[in-house]
């Protein structure tokens, strides 16, 4: 029986890399969707598996998943107590987001950093674009987003795919690894991963000038190998929000690492950290320690757990 780990999920089929480096293309047969996994894609790329015998045309049924280390999920767009295992057995994922054309939320960032921390995923922010951050407001801006999250233990790193700016560093993190790459569309996570591996050509699509937006160009996840086989890119589409899911309402603060640390000090240990009298996360909101945009993300992310009628199916 072989073995080997999921490389391509096109959604109906998937790509196997086996242990002998062979790729075979699989399927996976219906029972695993009756097993209590309430996901679209109850095999996401990265995972180990095993595999059926192939058959004379080459390909296989994968016949089961090895435990995950860990995970990125999010809430499907379409199904709303669904949700989407973006990708498994993650080193480290790289959020490429920008502030300008188009911009990224604070509130997409906060609930992609609390996910990571939630499944234990080290995460990494990537300003792209920084090349047309060139008036004294942008530089501010950009000044002020990378403090806010380096503040709280983030690296920060500030990039250009065009020209090149922080892309080496960026490469050097990468050694060893498997990697991550998730975003909203029009980032430049593709332009990022073509100066990353030289020759990939993965692409590339304009902004819409009506919307300001990104038009998807990654259609599934994939994973690619770095030039010296140091290391694998997981290339995932391109995403307009970040639902969270599964979050227990009284263990979110617990992944908003500035917000837990000032949550010892709360008069209750169950502060929910809205309304308790003696709640020290308040008490630092309102002396601007804890920042803002922080701490409407932590709420809307109580707002998802409240919706939630059922816990972790895995």
């Amino acid at each position: 029986m072989k073995s080997g780990i999921v490389i391509k999920n096109t959604g109906s089929w998937y790509a196997v890399k086996t242990d002998d480096g062979n790729e075979i293309n699989c399927k996976i047969k219906g029972n695993f969707r009756l097993k209590g996994i309430r996901t679209t894609n109850p095999v996401a790329v990265g995972d180990h598996v095993t595999l059926s015998d192939e058959a004379p045309d080459g390909t296989a049924f994968i016949k089961t998943i090895e435990q995950r280390k860990n995970y990125i999920i999010r809430r499907a767009s379409n199904l709303s107590k669904e949700s989407h295992i973006i990708a498994a057995n993650v080193d480290i994922a790289f959020l490429i987001v920008t502030l300008a054309h188009p911009v990224t939320s604070t509130t997409f960032i906060d609930r992609f950093l609390a996910t990571a921390e939630a499944y234990r995923v080290p995460a990494v922010i990537v300003i792209n674009k920084v090349d047309i951050l060139t008036d004294e407001e942008d530089k501010k801006l950009l000044d002020a987003v990378s403090y806010l999250y380096s503040s709280i233990g983030y690296k920060v790193l500030e990039v250009s795919a065009l020209t090149g700016k922080g892309i080496d560093t960026l490469k050097e993190m990468l050694h060893g690894k498997i990697s991550l790459f998730s975003g909203n569309s029009g980032v430049g996570k593709s332009s990022i991963i073509n100066s990353l591996i030289p020759g990939l050509e993965l692409r590339t699509a304009e902004i819409s000038v009506t919307h300001d937006t990104g038009m998807h160009t990654t259609t599934f996840s994939e994973m690619f190998p770095l030039q010296d086989n140091s290391g694998y890119i997981i290339d995932t589409p391109g995403v307009k929000g970040f639902g969270t899911i599964d979050f227990d309402k009284h263990e979110v603060a617990h992944f908003f690492p500035e917000i837990f640390e000032i949550s010892h000090d709360c008069r209750y240990g169950d502060c929910t950290h809205t309304h308790e009298p003696g709640c020290a996360v308040l008490d630092a909101l309102n002396d601007s320690r804890i920042s803002q945009s922080r701490y409407n993300s932590y709420l809307s992310i109580l707002d998802d757990s409240d919706s939630d009628k059922y816990r972790k199916p895995f």
